[in-house]
């Protein structure tokens, strides 16, 4: 069957779809911290009950060792949600082509734009800041390093938060921009937070754009710790410098 909502779809009430519109058909993987066999099934079956899925079928699962047991179980969603009422904080801005933002910084800042980026802290990924720093980007999208008129500056990973604002201060950035990939504990929070209070120690919030991104930061979280944006999954670096250069024009920066 073709996977295309047509005006059927009813948008206040969306579920999961399998094989036929609105069927709830969902799939799931956990791990328990059971013995393998079919008590261990019937555990996740039951589980998988609880919730809300119904007709469940452990489809799948297999012995970790040591106690433990990973399963893919799959189940019938018997919730929708109203998809009409959905707002969702996110950077209110035209995402620009990498031309679009070179011909930007042309006409409206007229100079080279400074950004320095990081991974800070404990975290070793490199990843996600290379994606928006480095020549070649990801997946297609050239990384700010290749635009005309930015100037890239990619500190690398376990970055101290000192160093990075220091460099910051050094270079005189227009912006400074964090990558966060470990999240355990909350620790992207506790640095993410540290880094801001640094730089309003130093003076200089209102003269940089601060920009994070990560897996699990979204714009709104980045808000609540100071940032100007935030970006999760799916954003590339014409997303962020799109959010930096008409950031850096509209607080009169240039």
């Amino acid at each position: 069957m073709t996977k295309t909502a047509g005006s059927a779809v009813d948008l206040t009430k969306v579920k999961p779809y399998g094989d036929t519109m609105n069927d709830g058909m969902t799939e799931l993987t956990f791990t328990l911290p059971v013995p393998y066999g079919p008590e261990a099934d019937e555990a996740a079956r039951q589980l998988a009950r609880k919730m809300g899925l119904d007709e469940p079928n452990a489809a799948f699962s297999k012995d970790l060792g040591q106690g433990f047991t990973f399963f893919v179980v799959y189940g019938k969603c018997q919730h929708s949600v109203d998809f009409t009422t959905i707002k969702v904080a996110k950077a209110d801005v035209e995402v620009m082509s990498r031309e679009e933002c070179q011909d930007y910084i042309a006409k409206n800042i007229k100079r080279d734009v400074v950004i320095v980026g990081a991974t800070t802290g404990t975290d070793a990924h490199t990843v996600g800041i290379d994606a928006i720093m480095n020549m070649k980007g990801f997946h297609g999208h050239y990384g700010l390093e290749r635009y005309k008129g930015i100037e890239a500056v990619n500190l690398g990973s376990q970055v101290p938060n000192e160093t990075l604002v220091a460099k910051a201060i050094e270079l005189n950035a227009d912006a400074i921009i964090v990558s966060q990939i470990v999240t355990q504990k909350d620790v992207h929070v506790l640095n993410l937070t540290n880094l801001v209070e640094l730089v309003e120690a130093e003076g200089i919030r209102d003269k940089v754009v601060l920009a994070c991104g990560g897996p699990r930061i979204s714009y709104e979280l980045a808000q609540e710790l100071g940032y100007d944006a935030g970006f999760g999954a799916h954003t590339y670096a014409e997303d962020v410098a799109s959010f930096i250069l008409t950031e850096v024009v509209r607080r009169g920066l240039v």
